[in-house]
């Protein structure tokens, strides 16, 4: 489908003079019922207002592309809008939006909009092109300029995202410029690709294409975009070209460079650096890549990270590898003991019954592959598929707490933060040693992954984790000594920290840190810890729930649906759930949340509340030590946090209301 028959003229308008992004959002919204295109005109402004509240639509360069895809779009459709003088919205490159259009696609039938919208991203590119939409002087004009333009670019027949000899996703027919070299006739490769694969993945693809031509440097790139990877690059392209440039913000194939000088970008550098990407690849000055195994996907923005973002990425691996043992093993181990009986043998509660024995047998076989689990993929994010083994070894020895003195452990408590230690020093350890080895002669490469990075890696890995254990009990023994000395205000201090943790950025590294703080804590028998980390997490949904119903007037007709959706997530411990409404009004949401987990946290610990349990919410209620208390606690944290976002948060106009 072609752009101009998206396009009719009654949802055109020129000269628009607006002052905010809701007014020019709400006179998009007009020009599209304009155009007879919705069924439901506030819920796709709903939508649209929805979409926004993830991250600006502006894509730059005074352009905004705003869109939804709902089931209140009744077919199809574009507005457009030229705006002179322009308007804040909220551009990453701080540019006033002067061209807006906005897309239009039905629930049911095909990505109709994200085709569209790649193709507008490529056209938008050319500056010429821009201003001449801009300054057109009918609307008739204005339908012109985007037809002769697509039918230059694209072709004269476009049918759905594919045809014969047409290239809807914008790079394959001007795909190269200036003298051909080699067979494939391309010095430079690129790859696109951004986390929505929409607007920026095309952009970059288009500018660096251009580039390439302007500099009579034979370019061709693929996109990876929202429908997949489009004009893919071939082994015989990649074998003759000079470089290849990465403009991405995901993950990418990597393995087929091997061997190949590879520049790693961002994909805003392809849209705004095309030139000096360009000119550094055919420069002979930019390092040869080299794939070390593993999946076969790099992210060309992990050179770029600091180093603070780089042990966050390595450690989250490892965290999101582990919690499915904890999260396993630790509920089997509540239901043992739910199960059982204590009178039978207080000493051996837990396994007294055939049943709780076995589930508790079960839960604590899993449950102790957490610290070799976390050191394993710690390394194995460091070293790639051959870090894996020496992690997996080192967090075993951590473990165990084995010393020089006592291999066989049990001297020792170097737990949580041992793993820690054994699955960084066991990747970086497996890193060194693929570089040592990279100078053995080609004949030996076949016994690396099967000889030398097992011997060496696992045993250089165990021996730096055994030489460490006996500091890091000591460390761990004084925490456990300070949290079991706590009074009772200090202990109420450290569950509204915990408690607040879990708010700040729910799911984020805040969130993160408090939950393994507190799944760390159930392995050395602090179960006050965990329960007031669940009581933090279950009430910033719980609260947002409330809020929805007993604050009506202040949430949309789409919120409220949600908030009913959050009563499950928060009495279920996903935080999660609160994230949409947070990401939407943050400077009222968050502050209401945190107050409200923090004392949820506090009161967790007056309580004295237990939980055996790292996740379940009320469904592992009947394993929490003090349970009503616990419901006490969440329940005041949830009611806390609803009063407070529903006095700060703003009465919605009648026009977002449902009637």
């Amino acid at each position: 489908m072609r752009i101009t028959e998206l396009l009719k003229k009654e949802s055109i308008e020129l000269g628009a003079a607006v002052t905010s992004k809701k007014e020019a959002i709400d006179r998009l919204v007009s020009l599209m019922a304009a155009g007879g295109r919705l069924k439901d005109k506030e819920g796709y402004k709903e939508e649209i207002f929805a979409r926004e509240a993830l991250g600006s639509t502006a894509i730059g360069e005074g352009i905004a592309i705003p869109h939804a895809k709902t089931e209140a779009v009744r077919e199809p459709g574009l507005a457009a809008m030229v705006a002179p003088e322009g308007v804040d919205y909220e551009a990453f490159d701080g540019s006033r939006a002067r061209l807006l259009f906005m897309i239009a696609a039905p629930s049911e039938g095909g990505d109709v909009h994200l085709e569209t919208l790649s193709r507008l991203s490529a056209l938008l590119m050319n500056p010429g092109f821009r201003e001449a939409l801009i300054a057109a002087q009918s609307k008739a004009e204005f339908l012109k300029r985007i037809d002769e333009a697509e039918t230059a670019r694209f072709g004269a027949a476009i049918e759905g995202s594919k045809e014969e000899g047409a290239d809807t996703e914008g790079t394959e027919n001007v795909s190269s410029g200036g003298k051909m070299t080699g067979q494939s006739g391309y010095r430079v490769l690129a790859v696109t690709a951004c986390p929505t694969g929409i607007a920026h993945t095309y952009m970059a693809a288009e500018n660096l294409v251009n580039t390439g031509r302007k500099l009579e440097i034979p370019l061709k790139a693929e996109t990876n975009g929202s429908s997949g990877a489009q004009n893919v690059l071939t082994k015989d392209e990649i074998e003759q070209a000079d470089a290849i440039i990465i403009a991405a913000d995901k993950n990418v194939e990597m393995a087929r460079f091997d061997g190949k000088p590879v520049i790693m970008a961002s994909v805003s550098d392809g849209i705004h650096k095309a030139e000096e990407l360009v000119n550094l690849a055919v420069s002979g000055e930019v390092p040869v890549y080299r794939h070390t195994g593993g999946s076969g996907e790099a992210a060309s923005s992990q050179g770029n990270d600091s180093i603070g973002r780089t042990i966050y990425r390595h450690l989250m691996n490892g965290v999101s590898h582990m919690l499915p043992f904890v999260i396993g093993g630790g509920i089997l181990i509540a239901l043992a003991f739910l199960l059982d009986d204590y009178t039978i043998d207080p000493s051996n509660f837990g396994k007294n019954t055939p049943l709780a024995a076995y589930l508790k047998t079960i839960g604590e076989q899993a449950f102790g592959m957490m610290l070799p689990i976390l050191a394993g993929f710690i390394a194995m994010s460091i070293a790639d598929r051959p870090g894996l083994a020496a992690g997996l070894v080192a967090g075993l020895i951590a473990k165990m707490g084995s010393t020089f003195g006592n291999p066989a452990g049990g001297d020792v408590n170097a737990g949580f933060l041992g793993a820690l230690f054994a699955g960084f020093v066991g990747g970086y350890i497996v890193e060194g040693l693929r570089r040592l080895f990279s100078r053995l002669p080609k004949a030996l490469e076949g016994i690396k992954p099967v000889l030398l990075y097992p011997v060496a890696g696992i045993f250089l890995a165990a021996a730096a984790t055994t030489f460490i254990n006996p500091y890091i009990g000591m460390i761990n023994d004084g925490l456990t000594d300070s949290l079991n000395g706590m009074g009772g205000i200090s202990r109420v201090a450290l569950g509204m920290v915990l408690g607040g943790m879990m708010s700040i950025d729910m799911g984020g590294p805040f969130n993160k840190a408090a939950y393994v703080f507190g799944t760390a804590q159930l392995a050395e028998g602090n179960f006050e810890v965990m329960a007031a980390v669940m009581a933090g997490g279950m009430v910033p949904p719980i609260a947002i729930a409330l809020c929805t119903t007993f604050f009506k007037k202040k949430f949309t007709r789409k919120e409220r649906q949600s908030g009913i959706v959050n009563y499950v997530m928060g009495l279920s411990f996903i935080t999660e759930g609160a994230i949409p409404f947070a990401a939407q009004d943050p400077l009222r949401v968050l502050p209401s949340c945190i107050i409200g987990s923090a004392l949820a946290g506090g009161l967790s610990m007056a309580f004295g509340c237990t939980l055996r349990a790292p996740h379940g919410g009320i469904f592992v209620l009947p394993t929490i030590g003090n349970p009503l208390m616990f419901l006490a606690a969440v329940i005041a944290g949830a009611v806390a946090g609803c009063v407070i976002l529903g006095f700060l948060k703003k009465t919605e106009k009648a026009s977002s209301m449902v009637k």
